[in-house]
């Protein structure tokens, strides 16, 4: 029992040492443990350098460069709106390919089907586990959002949903939105709008004009 109590008035006293005179006033300079961070070579911004001919500090990317992971421009494709305005392009300003479905499919199911669920009806494993917040891609809000609203949200988030812009490739982005519009295309679709050469295949299609939303 000596001991503890021995041990715990020192453990006090360290503590009133190093803590209790915490925010008093003095003359003397901070304790520096690492000098090196506070007090290292560098340029101010803007300042004056006698190293470079022009005489400036502030340096200019190399010509021809871009940084690493940033779009050379933003336009449609990158921003997702149309140049000049803060309107969201209507539809996907990229050719919609065969190979472009197969990687919006791909790149779905890796980062989007946990909480979306495989068919976008927002049943994902996560629902399992008390996350009820999950957009259904197949309400009528979502169905009639401009395919650069959608980028957007899959670029930068929205609510409880964190953005993809660092995981997700601009086209790749594009792509898992072409392979949205199939999975709602899957339950909104009519008749003439497969290919007579494939219509054979199907069952109970939609008729024209049947089950259209207000």
């Amino acid at each position: 029992m000596r001991y503890f109590l021995f041990l715990f008035g020192l453990t006090v006293l360290a503590v009133m040492l190093i803590a209790g005179k915490r925010g008093d006033t003095t003359r003397r300079p901070p304790i520096e443990l690492f000098p090196d961070m506070d007090r290292q070579p560098k340029l101010r911004p803007q300042a004056g350098n006698d190293f470079f001919a022009d005489g400036l500090s502030s340096r200019l990317p190399v010509a021809g460069t871009v940084a690493r992971g940033m779009p050379y421009e933003e336009n449609e494709v990158t921003s997702g709106k149309i140049p000049g305005t803060t309107n969201w392009v209507a539809t996907i300003p990229l050719p919609v390919t065969a190979e472009m479905m197969r990687r919006g499919q791909e790149r779905y199911q890796i980062y989007c089907s946990p909480c979306h669920g495989a068919v976008g009806d927002g049943k994902g494993i996560t629902s399992k586990y008390g996350m009820g917040a999950t957009a259904n891609l197949h309400d009528n809000r979502v169905v009639h959002l401009e395919d650069g609203d959608i980028y957007n949200t899959v670029t930068h988030g929205k609510n409880l949903m964190g953005g993809y812009g660092s995981r997700l490739s601009v086209e790749d982005r594009w792509a898992v939105i072409a392979y949205v519009r199939a999975l709602q295309h899957s339950r909104l679709a009519y008749l003439e709008d497969v290919p007579p050469a494939q219509r054979d295949q199907l069952t109970n299609p939609m008729p024209p004009g049947a089950g259209a939303q207000q």
